[in-house]
């Protein structure tokens, strides 16, 4: 682009943009500028159609404009407005910047293409919530007509249930009927069963008791021979464990006395063994006094044996520093005096 289109294209962008300021301080929310707002557009409106030549059909033109300009000056849509007056506003404000640092317009392309995405998803949406709407009402219509049928389906079994209780009545009926009937032949015939049952009875009764006398006595027969086998089983076992127990009784009497003869040895072996015990404590007990005795005269004499060695080495010490010569010279002075007087006695 020339400079020159540059610099018309950024004046009128920037008229456009004065514009939608000043429109965007009388769209305001609220209620004194929402009146503010039906005040202007309703004397624009009313100015507009005063200057046509028809002035009655134009007022009732501009009264039904009213009207709608009315019902759209809602704070939602004023809302909107303001937005969609917001982003154009930035978009202008984009573009005067581009074309005066770069001279183009990409950022314009930029945002109607972003508007179009928007247009396009929000017309998906649309589409999505019609058909949404519409299956709503074609389940709603379905739900109707399953209602429809149920209700029908119910008033059916009412009166299948109706007819089935007539006919459960009528059976109740025919089976009391029949019930007593059936008990009056039942009792009849449980009469004279039981009159043949106990004559039955009786004649079983004697064959069972005759039967049963001879089986007890036969069984009486075995029993006692059974017994007698056991009894004299039982004596064989009975002497047989007499004489176990006495001999195991005389075992058992020699183990004890074994067992007694055992415990009084251990018992003087304890006895010899404490005693002796006894005797070695105080043997051990003496052998200890002993040496604490024995070690106590050593550390006695081990202390004289040091003491007097400490005072020879002071005696020594102090000649030595008096200058009354060494002591051995002393020592040996003192034994040659000695040998001379002894030869001069002599």
């Amino acid at each position: 682009m020339m400079p020159v289109d540059v610099l018309i294209a950024c004046t009128v962008l920037q008229d456009h943009a004065d514009q939608l300021s000043v429109l965007g301080n009388i769209i305001r929310p609220g209620a004194e500028t929402q009146q503010r707002t039906e005040l202007h557009l309703k004397t624009a409106l009313l100015m507009a159609g005063s200057s046509l030549p028809d002035f009655t059909g134009d007022l009732c033109k501009s009264q039904k404009q009213i009207s709608i300009q009315e019902s759209l000056l809602t704070p939602d849509n004023l809302a909107k407005v303001q937005r969609d007056r917001q982003f154009v506003s930035d978009v202008i404000d984009g573009l005067i910047v581009e074309l005066q640092n770069k001279n183009t317009f990409q950022s314009l392309l930029s945002a109607v293409g972003e508007e179009r995405k928007k247009k396009v998803q929000l017309l998906d949406i649309i589409n999505r919530e019609e058909e949404g709407r519409l299956r709503i009402k074609a389940l709603q219509k379905q739900l109707l007509d399953i209602h429809k049928q149920k209700t029908e389906e119910c008033e059916r079994l009412h009166g299948l249930e109706d007819y089935l209780r007539e006919q459960v009545q009528h059976m109740r009926v025919k089976t009391n009927r029949q019930e007593k009937f059936v008990k009056s032949c039942a009792e009849q015939l449980v009469f004279q069963g039981l009159k043949l049952n106990s004559h039955k009875e009786n004649e079983l009764e004697d064959e069972m008791l005759q039967e049963r006398t001879e089986e007890e006595n036969n069984v009486h027969m075995e029993m006692e021979i059974f017994l007698k086998r056991q009894h004299a089983s039982s004596q064989e076992k009975f002497q047989f464990w007499i004489q176990r127990y006495e001999k195991d009784m005389e075992e058992k009497e020699q183990e004890i006395s074994a067992l007694k003869n055992k415990r009084n040895n251990s018992q003087a072996r304890i006895q010899e063994l404490s005693k002796k015990c006894r005797d070695m404590q105080k043997v051990i007990i003496e052998d200890r006094t002993e040496k604490e005795h024995l070690r106590a005269q050593l550390e006695k004499e081990q202390k004289e044996k040091d003491s007097a060695t400490k005072i020879q080495a002071w005696w020594r010490g102090t000649l030595v520093r008096k200058g009354l010569g060494s002591p051995k010279k002393a020592a040996k002075s003192k034994a040659k005096g000695g040998k001379k007087g002894k030869t001069k006695k002599k």
